[in-house]
C-alpha cells in the first residue's frame, strides 16, 4: 500500500482546523487508529511532533500538535470510543501531554505477541495478518522539521490507515483462541498503571558505565552527565547529539584538566564534543574537587533480589526455586504459543523465587504474583504449576 485510500490530508495547524477535526471524529464510528510521531535522536525529550487519527466516517487527520497543543475537545469528542495504538506504551505518554488519554484501549502488538507473532512491528503485522506491505522508510527521521516532506506525511498517514482494520482480525483470532479476555486485561492494565516514577541517578544508565572502576571516575561521569542534560535541555536537543556516552566514560577515566587534554581524546574530536568543551572540564573539575564522604556509592541499593548470576552463592535454595519457576514459566508460555515475559513479567518470577509465601500451595502463590501485579489470568495459569515445582523441591530435600 503506497498511499492512503483518502490521499494524504493537510496537516492540522489552527484552532479552526482542529474544530473542523474534532467534528468529524465526534461524529464518526467505531475504533479510533491513533499514532504519534517523536524526534527521538534529533530533541530533547519525547514529546509529539505529529499526530495521526483515522476513524470510519471521519477519514484521516493529521494534526500538528506544535500548533494545537491543546488536544483536549477531541479527547472530549472521542471519550466514549475504544483508541487502537500499536506499542501504546510508548505513545501514550506524549499524547497525555496534549491531552489526549484513551479510556479503552486495544495495542495491535501487545495482541500480536499474546497470539504468539514472531514479528510484532507494525509493517510486519500488517503484512501478516491483513496481507499488505506499508513503506517503512521514515520511522527514524527528525520528525520537528517544518514544514514536514510530503512523503513523510504519507508514510504517517498509512501508519493508521489499516489499523482498525488490524484490531479487528487480531480481536477475531484472539477469541478464536481464547485470550480475548487475556488481552482486555493487558489493555487495562497498561492504562491503569501509573506512569514511572523518575530514576534517582538517572546518569547511572549512561552507556559503559560498567568500565569505570572508582567513586571518584563515577562522581565525574555523574558531573558530566548533568552538564550535558543541562545543555541539551535548553537547546532542545537529544543529550547524544550534545556529547555522547562514550565520551562521557572518557572524561571519567581520563580526567583531563587542560584544553589541550580534552582535545587529544579521541571521543573529543568532533565538533559537537568541543563546543562546550568549557563545560565539559568544569564538570570534571567539580568532580576532582569532591570530598570523599561525597562520592557516589559504586552502587545503589536495591528494592529487589541480587542479580541472578550471585543466586547460586548467596542463597543455592533460592536459585533453586528460580530455575524450578522459570522452567514452569517457559514450558507455559510455549504451550500458549507466547513469549514467557508476556505469561509472567521475569521481575515477578524473580521476587518470588527469592521471598516465596510461607507455604507452597497455589493460592499462596496465586496471591505473592497478585501483589506483585501479575494480572487475573497470569496468575490462574501460573500459580498451581510453580507451587507444584516448589513442593516437589522440598519433597526432593533441596530446600
Amino acid at each position: 500500500m503506497l498511499e492512503p485510500r483518502g490521499g494524504v490530508p493537510p496537516v492540522v495547524i489552527d484552532a479552526a482546523e482542529l474544530d473542523r477535526v474534532i467534528a468529524a471524529f465526534a461524529a464518526g464510528t467505531g475504533p479510533v487508529a491513533v499514532d504519534a510521531e517523536r524526534a527521538s535522536g534529533y530533541r530533547y525529550g519525547q514529546r509529539a511532533y505529529l499526530i495521526q487519527l483515522r476513524r470510519a466516517g471521519a477519514g484521516t487527520a493529521l494534526i500538528d500538535p506544535i500548533a494545537c497543543p491543546d488536544l483536549s475537545g477531541l479527547d472530549a469528542a472521542l471519550a466514549g470510543a475504544e483508541m487502537v495504538l500499536h506499542a501504546a506504551n510508548q505513545d501514550l505518554p506524549c499524547l497525555a501531554e496534549v491531552g489526549l488519554v484513551p479510556r479503552r484501549l486495544f495495542d495491535t502488538e501487545l495482541a500480536g505477541r499474546l497470539l504468539g507473532y514472531p514479528r510484532v512491528g507494525l509493517g510486519s503485522m500488517v503484512e501478516n495478518v491483513l496481507g499488505f506491505v506499508l513503506e517503512k522508510g521514515h520511522s527514524a527521521a527528525d520528525w520537528s522539521t517544518r514544514p514536514l516532506p510530503e512523503d513523510w506525511l504519507r508514510y504517517a498517514a498509512l501508519d493508521v490507515e489499516l489499523l482498525v482494520e488490524l484490531r479487528d482480525a487480531l480481536c477475531e483470532e484472539l477469541e478464536d483462541a481464547g485470550k480475548l479476555g487475556w488481552a482486555l486485561e493487558e489493555f487495562a492494565a497498561i492504562l491503569s498503571t501509573p506512569p514511572k516514577a523518575p530514576r534517582p541517578d538517572p546518569w547511572r544508565r549512561t552507556s559503559g558505565i560498567h568500565r569505570v572502576r572508582n567513586r571518584r571516575a563515577l562522581a565525574t561521569v555523574r558531573e558530566v552527565w548533568a552538564a550535558r542534560d543541562k545543555i541539551a535541555r535548553e537547546r532542545d536537543l537529544s543529550p547524544g547529539r550534545v556529547l555522547q556516552d562514550a565520551a562521557i566514560i572518557e572524561l571519567a577515566q581520563k580526567a583531563p584538566k587542560t584544553p589541550a587534554e580534552l582535545q587529544a581524546l579521541p571521543t573529543m574530536r568532533g565538533r559537537g564534543a568541543r563546543r562546550h568543551q568549557s563545560a565539559w572540564l568544569r564538570a570534571v573539575a567539580r568532580a576532582r574537587d569532591l570530598s570523599d564522604r561525597a562520592l557516589p556509592e559504586s552502587n545503589l541499593p536495591g528494592d529487589g533480589p541480587p542479580p541472578a548470576h550471585r543466586w547460586a552463592d548467596r542463597d543455592p535454595e533460592a536459585a533453586k526455586r528460580l530455575t524450578a519457576a522459570r522452567a514452569v514459566i517457559a514450558s507455559l508460555a510455549d504451550e500458549h504459543s507466547m513469549p514467557s515475559e508476556n505469561l509472567v513479567q521475569p521481575d515477578y518470577v524473580r521476587r518470588l523465587a527469592w521471598t516465596p509465601p510461607a507455604e507452597a500451595s497455589a493460592s499462596a502463590v496465586g496471591a505473592a504474583l497478585h501483589d506483585l501485579g501479575a494480572r487475573t489470568w497470569q496468575v490462574e495459569l501460573t500459580a498451581k504449576p510453580i507451587a507444584k515445582a516448589f513442593l516437589r523441591l522440598e519433597a526432593k530435600g533441596d530446600l
